[in-house]
Formats: C-alpha cells, structure tokens, sequence
C-alpha cells in the first residue's frame, strides 16, 4: 500500500483525500517509510519533522480547515517539503548556514502558513546550498544532496532537495525559490518539473529585498497538472509582500487545455551563450514535437545584449542587502562564493548600477517584441546536464571555461531579468541517462500560458511517468 501511495500523483493523491478512500495519516506514513528507504542515498531531507506531520494530519482528519475545502489549491492533507529557507514553526531551519545551524523560528513564513492553511502538511526542510547561492546543492551543516539518476552527479541548485524529494517519491510536492534558475535547473537535472513564477505571483513574506522581482519563490512536482495544483495553493495575495496581488480568477489546474502556440525557440541566443552539443541537439529536437500537435516552431530569439554583465551587477545588488550586514560579523562562516558577490556588489558605482537598470529595461523590450510574435520563448533548460556532484559548478561547457560559478546559468537568468514565468519540463535522457529538459517561457503574468504549453508537451512525451524512482548509482561521465 506505501508502495502505490507514494507513486501516485499529486492531483490523484489530492482526489483520494476529498473521497476519504485514503487518509492524511495514511500518506504521512507512506512518505516516512519511503524517507527512511532512499534518504541515505542522496541526503534531500536532512530535517524531518514527522511528529509534528502526524499532528496536522490528524487535526486535518478531524476538520481542521474544511472551510478551506472549496478552495482551488486545497490539498486535503498532502505532505509537502519545504526548503529549508523557509521558517516552519519550531522545526530547525538553518537557511544552508553554520551562522543559522541551530536556528528553530517561533513562526513559520507567510508561505509556509499558506500551504498549510489550505490543507499541506510539511514532512522536513528540504536540503539547499548555502543562503540559496549556487547551482549545486550543498553546504557546511548538512553536506550534499546527491542526483537519484546517478548519484555520482548533482542534483542542480538551489532547490536541490526539494527535487530529488519529488524525484525519488519521498514527498508528493516540494516548495522552492528561484534567482537564476534555482527551480528550473533542479528540474532539470532531476527529470522533474519546476516553475519559476512572475514576481508577486507568490507571496515572498520576510524577504529583505521586499521590492526587488529577482528572487521568487514557487512549486516543483512530478507533473505539470501538480505543479498548476501547488501554484493555485501558492497564489495569491499577501500583506507581508508588496509586489503580490490577487490570484486568477480561472484556477491554474483548470487551465491546462492544449492550444496551439506560436513558439520562438533558440538554443544558444544566437550564439552568445555556450551549450553542451548534446544538449543542445536534444532540445532542439524536442521542441520539434509541438509540431506534432499543430503548433508553429521557429528559431527566434531577442539580442541579449550585455545581459550578463547586467545580471551579475544587480544580482550583486541583491547579496549587498541580504549579505551586508553578516559580513561585518560571520564573514569567517559565510562561502567564499557569497563573499564574492556581495564584495562585487559594494564596489559597483552609482553609475554602474545605472547602466544594469538600463540594459535590464532595454533587454525587457526587446523581449515584449518577442512575445508580440511569439506566445512563447523556449530554450534549453540547462547549459549542461547534471555534473559531478563535488564540483561547485561545471568547469566549462561546450569548451568554454566558465569564469564564476553563475556562468552557467544565462539560460535561465535571462528569464529572471524579463520578469517572465517559466516551467523547466522534462525532454529526455542523454547518451549516459542524466534528464534533459526544456525552459518554457511566457509573457509577465501569463503563468497559465507557460503550464498549459509545458502540458501540452508532456502529453506528447509521456516523460512524466519516468519518476518516482529508486536512486541509482553510477559514475561521473567524460567531459564534453
């Protein structure tokens, strides 16, 4: 029975708990037996709080929260994975940081009493790199989260661990944030699905950078159809974030039915940023698929322009007001990679900062012109597939060596500057079985228009029934 309950979906699962033909309780266990299972293989959990799961499932089973039951985004008892940025209430949350490693908060974030409200029950934090920075996951409290495909490799950052929770059925949902790509190159890496929201799509809470749309939080899940059920939990919005507003008056699941779409794909930005060649021709042939269903594919891409130069100037901004302050008292307990982008950020000049915001403006309109063509703007969801799990980056990628440890994720940040949702979908396998996939952009807000495209290829693939799986060891491949 724990064997079938934690291969079901999200929105099957969900389903099950409104007819009462499973319990809350019933699934805790079923996540616990199948924690304690595949935990030692790739350390996604390191912070479980199955007592206090076992206490909202009951208070659930009693009624706690019926008047939610009408709600979109109800999950009915569904246990979740926080990542482990996200306060939960008298659970240890460390946010990846010796500073934090014994941190228990009085009161959990404002997304985290969402989820709840509406019927979620949260089984452990979820493992991260160190403050969310980096594009694998690990840190100095709790070492690294290992891919369940090859757990030789990484499993992508900065949601690391809430996708391998999905990936490996130790959780039904997971919750994450992303910056560049934080819940789209997990995604990828692990052959799950993530979706990067439009800023204030999802409430944000306690966040310093309360103004700035860089960082978000948002849902991964097995499915597309899970995923939209995890936003419509997630929408919404919130006093304690200034940039949320109202969620959609038509629910996310609802609105998944295929469409054709115009689609402007590009691999590479015409060139100016490196690929892997595997990657590169598997994603180009992927995308070819939505043909099959009618769909218009052309390459079409706007100009990037300096964006990356940009990206790393406001991206530096961000750590100044997050890092500022922890430097001038733990900078001997903060990774030399955090220490780098807030010194960056506090040496740039006014008129430095101005150029960013300008080049960011600039590269916001040229993409507006895309999409006044385009219903959608399709990419690689990743320069690389997964690599070896004790690199803090790849070292290079199509040949070109990478310079810092966000080199790799243009693909993604581009995204991030745009202020556009994304859904990072699974395409495929490469010759050595490591999970490729697609970065499927939409227009500011269009949220419903990413997920019901990211469906639509789904529907075509079928790679959604590749997952959960038993995690697999296996070694690093030769590099490109």
């Amino acid at each position: 029975m724990s064997e079938e309950l934690i291969r079901l979906t999200a929105t099957e699962a969900v389903a099950r708990l409104k007819r009462k033909e499973v319990s809350p309780l019933a699934l805790v266990e079923a996540a616990a037996a199948r924690i304690a299972a595949v935990e030692p293989a790739v350390n996604a959990l390191p912070t479980l709080c199955l007592d206090r799961a076992r206490d909202h499932a009951r208070r659930i089973m009693a009624g706690e929260g019926a008047e939610n039951a009408g709600h979109p985004g109800w999950l009915a008892g569904l246990p979740v994975t926080i990542k482990d940025l996200a306060d939960v209430a008298g659970v240890r949350t460390t946010y990846g940081s010796p500073i934090f490693k014994d941190h228990v908060p009085a009161r959990s974030h404002p997304l985290v009493e969402r989820i709840e409200r509406l019927g979620g029950i949260v089984l452990g934090k979820s493992n991260t790199p160190e403050f969310g920075a980096g594009g694998s996951t690990f840190n100095e409290v709790f070492g690294r989260t290992r891919n369940p495909w090859n757990t030789a490799l990484t499993c992508g950052g900065s949601t690391g661990g809430g996708a391998v929770s999905v990936a490996t059925g130790e959780a039904w949902l997971a919750h994450g944030t992303d910056h560049a790509g934080s819940l789209r190159r997990p995604g990828t890496y692990c052959g799950v699905v993530g979706l990067r929201p439009s800023p204030g799509r999802v409430t944000r809470g306690t966040a310093n950078n309360l103004f700035s749309p860089l960082s978000v939080h948002g849902p991964m899940a097995r499915t597309v159809a899970d995923v939209a059920l995890f936003l419509d939990t997630m929408a919404g919005w919130d006093l304690a974030d200034p940039l949320t507003w109202e969620a959609p008056a038509v629910p996310y699941a609802a609105s998944l039915a295929p469409r054709r779409f115009r689609i402007g794909y590009t691999a590479d930005f015409h060139g100016r940023l490196p690929v892997d060649r595997e990657m590169r021709a598997l994603c180009d042939a992927a995308v070819r698929r939505f043909a099959e269903a009618g769909c218009v594919v052309e390459e079409a891409a706007p100009e990037l322009g300096d964006l990356q130069e940009a990206f790393l100037v406001l991206r530096s901004q961000h750590f100044v007001v997050d890092r500022e302050l922890q430097l001038q008292t733990h900078r001997d307990l903060i990774k030399p990679d955090i220490i780098w982008n807030t010194e960056r950020g506090l040496a740039a000049t006014p008129s430095r900062l101005a150029w960013a915001e300008r080049e960011r403006a600039a590269w916001y309109r040229r993409v507006a012109a895309h999409f006044g063509q385009y219903d959608l703007l399709v990419t690689p969801g990743a320069a690389t597939p997964a690599f070896d799990v004790m690199l803090r980056h790849p070292e290079s990628v199509a040949g070109v060596k990478l310079e810092n440890y966000m080199a790799a994720s243009m693909l993604n940040a581009a995204i991030t500057l745009a202020g556009c949702p994304a859904v990072a979908i699974p395409c495929g396998l490469d010759q050595y079985g490591r999970p490729v996939g697609l970065q499927i952009a939409a227009p500011p807000r269009q949220e419903a228009t990413a997920l019901a495209a990211a469906a639509l290829f789904e529907s075509l693939t079928g790679l959604d029934r590749a997952v959960p799986i038993d995690p697999r060891p296996g070694a690093v491949p030769p590099p490109e």
